[in-house]
């Protein structure tokens, strides 16, 4: 990147030069500093015929990465870390052809080689960003090709559309009885302890409620619990069944693995809103307003 002393430096000598412009002075009497670009011979012919490749080879470079980015882009099958990297590699070359090729053939075809010190330091600072970033992009589809060669990665076929611990670690090629018990470690530690602290809680709950003199004290109490209660075994029923599969039963057809997964992962947030809007009274009101309100709007445009 650029060093800060050579920048400086840059501004020190700007301000220093004859050249300068104080704040308050006349612009017609003096000009900034600048810097003559060099590289090329002087002679006409050969500018002129310099500037036929380097256009060429400009508009190849645009067409060639902005083609890369539209197939990685469009194409869904070729959202691959390799391809994605390739992506990367192209904004890149796109921004370092983009930061040197204009000035270049600027300079052949207008023959204006002087170059403003603002727009060399902005060209300088653009050239280095985009040359790091290519380096590091490099750097990267070259660890990727490791991995592909020399840790190639194993196809392995889950029991579940989504990604659980207990069936990802038998695919281990290690003993998994580590991970295998560390998973029922953290499964007791947080799912069990909540439940059993909820269990508790309805335990004293329950006391409570037996303590109420009349059946319809009892049941208005119990009834303001009954939502929870659904929550309650929608959740952790079928995550104990599948908890059951997963540690202790070794033969459970793969039917019976993913649609009791499916019970626990989607059931839960598909009826917990249902269950709370249908006993919560201020929710159910609420619910009520805005379709009500959304037809009427609805039906004042349709008018």
């Amino acid at each position: 990147m650029i060093s800060t002393t050579l920048l400086g430096q840059l501004l020190r000598d700007e301000m220093e030069h004859p050249c300068f412009i104080p704040p308050g002075t006349n612009r017609s009497q003096s000009r900034t500093l600048s810097f003559l670009l060099g590289g090329f011979p002087a002679w006409e012919t050969t500018r002129m015929w310099s500037a036929v490749p380097l256009c060429s080879m400009y508009l190849l470079a645009l067409l060639g990465n902005l083609a890369v980015l539209a197939i990685v882009g469009s194409e869904r099958s070729l959202h691959a870390p390799m391809y994605l990297l390739l992506a990367m590699l192209a904004v890149a070359d796109l921004g370092l052809s983009t930061s040197t090729f204009p000035t270049m053939l600027r300079m052949l075809w207008l023959e204006a080689r002087e170059i403003s010190f603002g727009t060399c330091l902005a060209q300088m600072f653009f050239i280095h960003v985009f040359a790091d970033i290519e380096s590091a992009v490099i750097l990267a589809m070259a660890f990727d090709r490791y991995v592909a060669i020399c840790h190639p990665l194993r196809v392995r076929r889950l029991s579940h559309p989504y990604c659980l611990h207990p069936d990802v670690i038998k695919h281990a090629e290690s003993d998994v009885r580590v991970h295998s018990t560390y998973g029922l470690f953290v499964l007791l530690s947080t799912l069990g302890l909540d439940l059993l602290f909820v269990l508790l809680s309805y335990l004293l709950i329950l006391k409570t409620i037996l303590s109420v003199a009349t059946w319809r004290g009892r049941l208005k109490a119990l009834n303001t619990c009954l939502s929870h209660i659904c929550a309650v075994l929608l959740f952790f029923i079928p995550m104990i069944c599948l908890s059951m599969m997963h540690q202790f039963i070794k033969h459970v057809s793969p039917q019976a693995y993913t649609f009791t997964a499916n019970l626990h992962f989607l059931v839960p947030p598909i009826l917990n809103p249902i269950v709370y809007s249908v006993k919560a009274k201020p929710i159910r009101r609420r619910m009520l307003r805005m379709l009500c309100q959304s037809d009427k709007a609805r039906r004042g445009i349709c008018r």
